[in-house]
């Protein structure tokens, strides 16, 4: 194994911002960013063992400046959205920024994956951080974040999240990469199988709705493996209001600290497959369906809508303002520590 570093720019203010790439002994790569805290590129064999990249990205740091599709990033202090922006925890209302629709998303405009991360090689690893201040983006407490990530010599790339705050607060952290196992082109043939049995309705904000609904008889059902295209464009809410899919499953089996197998993903052309474990209790999948005048990508390339699909494995969306879901609070003397690993191969 072999991690190398390199600047590849710097930040109006003069931070730097490096890439990692990660090598192992079979020449398969992942490339890392301390902006966002983000997966850049991963370079896998496809069935042939020919290289490809399967993360999409954009050739120049500055792209990722602010970006709408949030590509390969960490989102922070709370990923995903929280309904208008507010919540109360222990007796007390806090409001943060609105920047989705109605809506907070992904801890707001200057959240953790618009932000430069301190970086350092471990050995066969690379561990990122970030301090959040009390208030910052409207969250209490002054929050450490570290985000390590590993890359074994069997195509298997592990992230670690832990965090610690000096008072109460809520988190939530996930990775946003778009996945596309072909390497280019329309992921709507990609087929995917989750180890979920039910999902979370939503309002056509995105907030659910409350309770849980089995996936049985509907098009949310990927409990056998399906086109992620077969049932896009079917007349159903979920659908509907995403313009495709974006919402949370809710991991089969889900045990707090422990790894469960949350999403299997396959190619058909270059055979390529991507297991997706975690420790969290969601996983929210988006097929990239406003991908559309995003900047350009690597080499040049223009993405278009379902171009990648994101499988973002968390804590279920506004889950603040929901004590029945599994507790996203963070107290002071604890530590939260999550764990999601992708698994890459062919078949």
């Amino acid at each position: 194994m072999t991690i190398s570093r390199k600047i590849w720019a710097r930040t109006a203010d003069g931070k730097a911002i490096y890439r990692y790439t990660l090598t192992n002994n079979s020449g398969a790569s992942v490339v890392l960013s301390n902006y966002g805290a983000a997966i850049v590129a991963v370079n896998v064999p496809d069935k042939s063992g020919k290289l490809g990249d399967v993360v999409l990205g954009y050739g120049k740091a500055e792209s990722y400046f602010h970006d709408g599709p949030c590509f390969g990033k960490c989102p922070g202090r709370y990923a995903n959205r929280i309904a208008g922006g507010r919540f109360a925890l222990d007796g007390k209302i806090y409001e943060l920024p609105v920047n989705n629709g109605p809506n907070h998303l992904h801890g707001g405009p200057e959240g953790f994956q618009n932000q430069v991360w301190e970086s350092r090689k471990r050995k066969g690893a690379v561990e990122f951080k970030y301090v959040a201040e009390d208030g910052e983006m409207g969250y209490p407490g002054r929050l450490v974040v570290v985000a390590h990530y590993e890359w074994s010599e069997d195509n298997v790339l592990s992230l670690t999240f832990s965090a610690k705050s000096d008072k109460a607060t809520v988190i939530n952290l996930t990775n946003h990469a778009y996945f596309n196992l072909e390497g280019r082109g329309s992921v709507l043939g990609h087929r995917l199988r989750l180890n979920a049995s039910e999902y979370l309705p939503t309002d056509d904000t995105l907030i659910p709705l409350g309770e849980s609904e089995p996936v049985a008889g509907t098009p949310m059902d990927f409990l056998t493996p399906k086109r992620l295209g077969r049932d896009i464009r079917k007349d159903f809410p979920a659908l509907r209001y995403g313009k495709g899919y974006d919402a949370c499953w809710l991991v089969d089996g889900y045990m707090p600290g422990q790894l469960q197998e949350a999403a299997l993903l396959t190619a058909p052309r270059s055979g390529r497959t991507l297991k997706v474990f975690t420790t969290q209790p969601g996983v929210q999948v988006y097929t990239g369906n406003w991908l559309s005048g995003c900047p350009k990508g690597k080499r040049g390339r223009i993405y278009h809508d379902y171009d990648g699909v994101a499988i973002e494995c968390q804590h279920y969306p506004d889950s603040p303002n929901h004590p029945d879901y599994p507790p996203v609070v963070l107290r002071p003397g604890k530590t939260f520590h999550e764990a999601i690993v992708f698994a890459f191969g062919v078949e």
